[in-house]
Order: C-alpha cells, then sequence, then structure tokens
C-alpha cells in the first residue's frame, strides 16, 4: 500500500481539512504492519497491546464456550479492532483476535492513543464517535440475535456486508449469527433454489 495512513485520514469527511500537525501525530504515533493469515493479534489471557485500525483483510474476535469458537465480531477495512474492554482498561483478555486473511494494519498501543487524544482535540472526538458507534453496533448485534431468525440474520449480513460472505470461511459465518455451519448451508441452499 503506498500511503497506509490513507484510509484512516480519510474516516471522517468532517477531519478532511485535518492540520497537518493532526495529520503528523497519526503518521508518528500508528505502525504499519503487514500480518499472514492466521496471524493472532490478541491472545486468549494476555494484555492487548494495541488497538489495529484494518487497511485491508478481514479480522475475527472470538472466545471459547464449551470448546467451541464463538465468533463475536467481525472486522472489515476501515474499522478498528482489538479486544476493546480489554485494551481500555487494560486488563487480560477472555477474547482471541485473529486474522482470518492477510492484512494490513495500523496498530496503536494505549499509551501513544492516550497522548493523541491529549494533543488532538480531533482525533479525541474521532474516538469518541468510534466509542459511540461501537456501542451502537453491539447493541443492535444483541437485538439482532434475541429477535431476528437465523435466515434474517444471514439475510442482513448478506446486505450489510456482502463482502463478509465472499471473503470470510462459512463456519465462522455461522458462529457469527449464532447458528451451526450445517444450518447455514440449509439457509444458502433455500436461497439459491
Amino acid at each position: 500500500m503506498k500511503d497506509p495512513y490513507h484510509k484512516i485520514l480519510n474516516l471522517f469527511p468532517e477531519y478532511s481539512d485535518a492540520e497537518d500537525t493532526d495529520k503528523a501525530l497519526i503518521e508518528r504515533l500508528f505502525e504499519p504492519v503487514e500480518v499472514k493469515k492466521g496471524t493472532v493479534l490478541v491472545a486468549e489471557n494476555t494484555i492487548p497491546k494495541y488497538l489495529y485500525f484494518t487497511n485491508s483483510g478481514f479480522v475475527r474476535v472470538y472466545y471459547y464456550h464449551d470448546g467451541e469458537a464463538i465468533t463475536c465480531h467481525l472486522n472489515c477495512p476501515n474499522g478498528f479492532i482489538t479486544s476493546f474492554g480489554s485494551f481500555m482498561t487494560e486488563t487480560r483478555s477472555a477474547e482471541i483476535v485473529e486474522c482470518i486473511t492477510a492484512c494490513s494494519l495500523l496498530r496503536i498501543n494505549k499509551k501513544d492513543l492516550d497522548h493523541l487524544y491529549e494533543l488532538s482535540p480531533k482525533w479525541a472526538e474521532a474516538g469518541r464517535k468510534i466509542y459511540d458507534q461501537s456501542i451502537i453496533y453491539n447493541e443492535q448485534r444483541t437485538r439482532d440475535i434475541l429477535t431476528l431468525s437465523a435466515d434474517q440474520r444471514y439475510l442482513k449480513l448478506l446486505k450489510e456486508s456482502p463482502e463478509l460472505i465472499q471473503q470470510v470461511p462459512l463456519q465462522i459465518i455461522a458462529s457469527f449469527i449464532g447458528i451451526k455451519p450445517e444450518s447455514l448451508s440449509r439457509i444458502r441452499r433455500q436461497l439459491i433454489s
């Protein structure tokens, strides 16, 4: 990627006129990293070191329950990802954050993120917006799991994030929408016929 900071700097259109000092802070504090498929960004029972911004690739957050991997979040390009609660509180994570595909990422540690917020009111406001969006997303996801049928959850994901359906293995998609892989296969067969 020619300019690894282009997407993060254009994430909020209202900040497109960000001052050079704000841009320089992002370029100084976020480190570009390229990782392979299967790379674990946060291991279970560890304190997350970084918050990641996904330039390209797909990342999942999951945990184990009764020996089964339960996917609680899927991240597409132009999104932030980590074990958020553990990152913010600097506590051990019950979740695993893993790259589903090869990924181009930007990463920042907690100390530098706090420093960024202190130095740049624009990025402090952006951080608040990202946090607010995360809360709204999680509330909606919980509501969907409780109120939508498996078919409806799949169709909603297909409509809102078709790139996930194309890039993420079906067993992970099934886990994310809260069903068994064989149920997802049945739903997909019904949609084709």
